[in-house]
């Protein structure tokens, strides 16, 4: 008889093991074992790795495939088993290796491959039959669907718990999900915040809804909040970093002059836009989009300009705001020494701000995008994929969490729904238009950085960090992809391959060949580029665009998800009374400021950049590649803490030990 060495790894969640029996046949090239019953109650329990021999009459040749299944075990409950690897010790002194992370369930066979990575051209003949099945059975299970009209496409799917358990949140992300929001809801329910249509009496009550949830920038923002200096600040280093751009020439509807900006400026308006000392923010995106109702009073949705000079001191101040795109008597151009008319314009301005922060720049661009990037991988690479292999890490809980996004937010009863200013009609609308002028070098942090012209712009945190990061992924996938296509050749005749990125281009990008997004590979540099985007987008960008909700948008009057007053149509007369009007109800402003705690919060089960513990790789070569990509990430990550050591406004979002290996949230 020969023998053959088994170790398997249960999971070390709970729930992870079972007292079920666990079979295992193994397929060689040469023929295959019988199957073998490993356990006995109750051996496979969580965390445990247990040894097991597979005795054979002859060799099986190269073990190619093993198959995993299980049995209830007498009166107790059936109980799926989940198990994270098996390793096979063959008779040749070879150590196998047979990446698993998955369920196994009653009365279903899970096969399951040697880790060894490969594409179409180098299959093993005796499994291109699994290879097809294996994707074939992915097609039925995560089917494309129209979300809405102009939008990516989406999982055709409406319960989230109908996904495959492997994608579906774990107990400790669910329970830890579900005490936050029970918790945060009780706090608002308790001091009767929840329910309550009416207007804040004074700036002062607002600091009263929540009393625990505090960050260091939270204090600082509710503090600094109508400094022109802060509000320069956060459009670079702030929850959305992405709105601000170079000004090379003014806008011809921002009827703003040079007489009315000089005394704000060190030189000539012509001379400081020479010297890219002038920024723009125009929000025109959000002209005429559909408003909201909310507590049966019309909501407003802004679309301002707001200029901004670079100072000496390398401040970046607002020395100009307009408020509607089209200039009129009815619509001045307000600036610094408006006094109180100046805070409500940068309020308004906020408010667009945080539009295009969670519609555009949140929504659209990391989840729909990231969804469809996964479905596409799902679909078109099957698990023995070298790109698979790269983005599964990346892919982590991602379709679980839009699924529910989509039940929770955008739902007739949904946050998003019932308490923003655009209503989930608006939001589409938004969508829309920026997908409309999506390009895809915006996608691309050093491109984007470049087209905005923000290159050089002193204390810009999100591009400094951010191109760290980019870099570390950059140089990781090109010698990954080295390793697998040796040339541009072997890239073109990856059908699987060309399939993946036709399926983005057409699902993801909806066939417009304006954005620039490639609808085929013609090379290993165009395809380090976009799966350096797409490992960025769905871990780095999103921690970028996500992290900072609470820091910045906790603090309602710094960005909110409604107004209720349109812009001011004179200067005149502005009190904080105005603002207080202006600003939300209070069920929902405290909506709101709770959504942005939830989605913010660190939550449980959390796993750092690059830090996963899966390793779907078996070739050295890349296992090497990897180690060497935590050690560059953890070399950031010590640099990002330096600088930010006695800051009172660190910039922490682009750290990659705060930066979650996929979109969870």
């Amino acid at each position: 008889m020969v023998k053959y060495t088994v170790t398997v790894t249960t999971g070390d969640k709970v729930w992870h093991g079972t007292f079920d029996h666990i079979f295992i046949t193994l397929y060689g090239t040469e023929g295959k074992s019988e199957r073998k019953k490993l356990n006995e109650a109750p051996e496979m329990s969580n965390g445990v790795e247990k040894e097991y021999t597979v005795e054979c009459p002859a060799k099986l040749g190269k073990v190619i495939l093993i198959s995993l299944d299980k049995e209830q075990y007498l009166f107790l409950p059936d109980q799926d088993w989940y198990c994270l690897t098996v390793k096979v010790h063959t008779p040749e002194n070879e150590t196998l290796h047979f990446p698993c992370y998955s369920w196994v369930k009653e009365r279903q066979i899970l096969h399951v491959r040697e880790g060894k990575a490969l594409t179409l051209k180098n299959e093993i003949p005796a499994l291109m039959g699994h290879r097809l099945e294996e994707l074939e059975l992915r097609k039925q299970q995560f089917e494309w669907k129209e979300l809405m009209e102009g939008l990516p496409h989406c999982l055709a799917l409406e319960d989230p718990k109908a996904l495959p358990a492997e994608f579906r949140y774990s107990l400790d992300k669910r329970l830890d999900l579900e005490f936050t929001t029970r918790i945060t809801m009780a706090e608002l329910k308790m001091k009767f915040l929840a329910t309550s249509k009416k207007p804040w009496g004074k700036l002062d009550d607002i600091k009263q809804v929540f009393w625990f949830y505090k960050t260091q920038l939270f204090d600082y923002v509710t503090q600094h909040w109508k400094d022109d200096e802060f509000f320069g600040f956060q459009l670079l280093n702030g929850a959305n970093p992405m709105m601000i751009q170079c000004c090379k020439v003014l806008p011809k509807k921002f009827a703003v002059t040079e007489e009315m900006v000089t005394p704000f400026l060190e030189d000539k308006l012509p001379v400081e836009i020479q010297s890219g000392n002038i920024f723009l923010c125009d929000y025109s995106r959000l002209a005429e989009v559909p408003p909201n109702v909310i507590n049966m009073r019309l909501q407003y949705v802004p679309a301002p300009f707001c200029l901004l000079f670079k100072n000496k001191l390398n401040r970046l101040l607002p020395i100009a705001i307009q408020l509607q795109q089209e200039p009129g008597e009815k619509n001045p151009v307000f600036l610094p020494n408006d006094e109180e008319a100046w805070l409500l314009a940068k309020t308004h301005v906020r408010a667009a701000d945080f539009i295009e922060h969670q519609f555009n720049f949140h929504l659209l661009r990391t989840h729909l995008l990231a969804e469809a990037y996964i479905l596409a991988t799902l679909r078109n690479l099957p698990s023995a994929h070298p790109i698979y292999k790269l983005l599964i890490p990346h892919m982590r809980f991602t379709l679980y969490a839009n699924t529910l996004g989509r039940e929770k937010l955008i739902s007739e009863k949904g946050a998003i729904s019932m308490y923003t200013s655009t209503g989930s009609t608006g939001m589409v609308e938004v969508m829309r238009r920026a997908m409309h002028a999506l390009k895809y070098s915006s996608l691309c942090l050093p491109d984007d950085i470049i087209e905005r012209g923000l290159d050089k712009v002193p204390k810009y945190y999100y591009r400094d960090d951010g191109l760290l990061v980019w870099g570390a992924l950059s140089k990781y996938v090109e010698a990954v992809i080295a390793v697998f296509y040796p040339s541009d050749m072997d890239v073109l005749v990856d059908e699987e391959l060309q399939h993946w990125i036709s399926d983005i281009y057409k699902h993801g990008f909806l066939e417009k060949a304006s954005t620039g997004i490639p609808n085929s590979f013609k090379s290993t540099k165009e395809v380090t580029k976009f799966i350096t985007m797409v490992i960025f987008t769905m871990t780095a960008q999103h921690s970028a665009l996500n992290n900072g909700n609470f820091d910045f948008g906790g603090w309602l009057p710094n960005s909110p998800n409604s107004l209720q007053s349109g812009a001011p149509q004179s200067k005149d007369d502005i009190t904080e009374a105005d603002l207080l009007n202006t600003l939300p109800d209070i069920n929902t402003s405290v909506w709101g400021m709770a959504g942005a705690w939830i989605t913010s919060k660190k939550g449980a089960d959390f796993v750092s950049l690059g830090q996963h513990s899966e390793k779907y790789f078996s070739e050295p070569e890349v296992l090497s590649l990897t180690d060497k990509l935590k050690e560059e990430l953890k070399e950031i990550s010590e640099k990002i803490k330096e600088r930010n050591k006695e800051k009172k406004r660190p910039y922490t979002y682009l750290d990659p030990e705060k930066i979650e290996n996929s979109i969870t949230i």
